[in-house]
């Protein structure tokens, strides 16, 4: 039995490409490579709310093993020096796609699989999936990719060609359409799949303003996988060139930020609920009382006087602090990113 190895992002397309190899008897597993800003994050927040997809998902329904990877360090030179460039935002888009063919080739060199299956579908990505780009990635993985969803108007590769799998049981989708892949997802009785949108953070420009704004802060662009994780929670604040707080926006987000409790100061009222903050950067005693005041704010005791907050900082004792929540929303859009 041929073995292959299939690229699951978390959407739909990857749900039914998988699928199309399965039904041709072949053994797949999923692999998910997260670099902090495409795939699945659900796992990382140690949240799976009912109704949410992701790659674990999708491996779920097929009920096949998933290999999540962690390569945000080995990403790093992809998101800030693609050879391809961007896309409208900070989204090295071809750059990334070949990068994962890359180390999904080594993957399958190193584990005894025989071929890679994505779920790509000519001319859906204006970057990625044209018909003159998408050769680069077949080359990269020595002609071992299978594209279920568009194999029939793409030239054969070698999986196809050795009869592995039969290239007449394949599609022939193209375009940004979804309407193929619906009725398709009909067909195999998948009453509950992800539907478009979302994918890749970095097409996003809101995040994106959050990036630039971590890299512009640090020092020659560094950035760790706590850096990228925090960026998708949260409101964020840039209240001066050295410091950033981060504050949670409910209760699983408070909760994902106590996680950093031995890394990083945090801050939260005392008396009233309200949000926990986390402090990214160098603290000074006003920055400090800036900070407090902003956790006053932030809770249910923004009317009161005064509000007791708890500073928690990693290198030190505890201590309470007594300030008035006073805070204005002119002053906060100056600094929300």
């Amino acid at each position: 039995m041929r073995k292959a190895l299939s690229l699951i992002s978390g959407g739909l397309d990857s749900l039914l490409a998988t699928k199309l190899i399965i039904d041709q008897g072949v053994h797949v597993e999923g692999i998910n490579f997260f670099t902090g800003f495409t795939g699945d994050h659900n796992y990382c927040f140690k949240r799976l709310q009912k109704g949410s997809h992701g790659a674990k998902w999708v491996c779920d329904q097929l009920g096949i093993k998933l290999h999540v990877v962690d390569i945000v360090a080995d990403f790093k030179p992809v998101l800030l020096n693609p050879r391809y460039g961007y896309g409208a935002n900070i989204n090295p888009c071809l750059d990334c796609k070949l990068f994962m063919v890359r180390q999904a080739k080594k993957w399958i060199e190193e584990n005894g699989f025989d071929f890679l299956v994505t779920g790509e579908v000519l001319g859906q990505r204006p970057k990625s999936q044209r018909k003159d780009t998408l050769p680069l990635a077949t080359k990269v993985a020595s002609d071992l990719i299978v594209r279920p969803l568009s194999a029939k108007l793409l030239p054969p590769t070698l999986p196809e060609r050795e009869g592995w799998i039969n290239r007449e049981l394949l599609c022939d989708f193209a375009g940004r359409g979804r309407k193929s892949q619906m009725e398709l997802a009909k067909k195999f009785n998948f009453k509950d799949f992800p539907q478009p949108g979302g994918g890749c953070v970095l097409t996003d420009i809101n995040f994106c303003k959050r990036l630039q704004d971590l890299l512009d802060h640090r020092v020659d662009k560094n950035y760790v996988s706590d850096d990228v994780l925090l960026l998708h929670l949260g409101r964020h604040l840039r209240i001066n060139p050295d410091l950033k707080v981060i504050i949670g926006r409910d209760e699983v987000e408070n909760e994902f930020i106590e996680g950093f409790s031995d890394k990083y100061i945090l801050l939260q009222t005392l008396d009233c609920p309200g949000a926990l903050l986390l402090l990214d950067g160098k603290v000074d005693k006003e920055d400090l009382l800036l900070a407090s005041r902003l956790a006053a704010y932030f809770s249910k005791g923004r009317k009161a006087k005064e509000v007791k907050v708890l500073v928690r900082d990693p290198k030190t004792d505890e201590q309470i602090i007594e300030v008035s929540p006073l805070m204005t929303n002119d002053i906060l859009s100056q600094w929300c990113l």
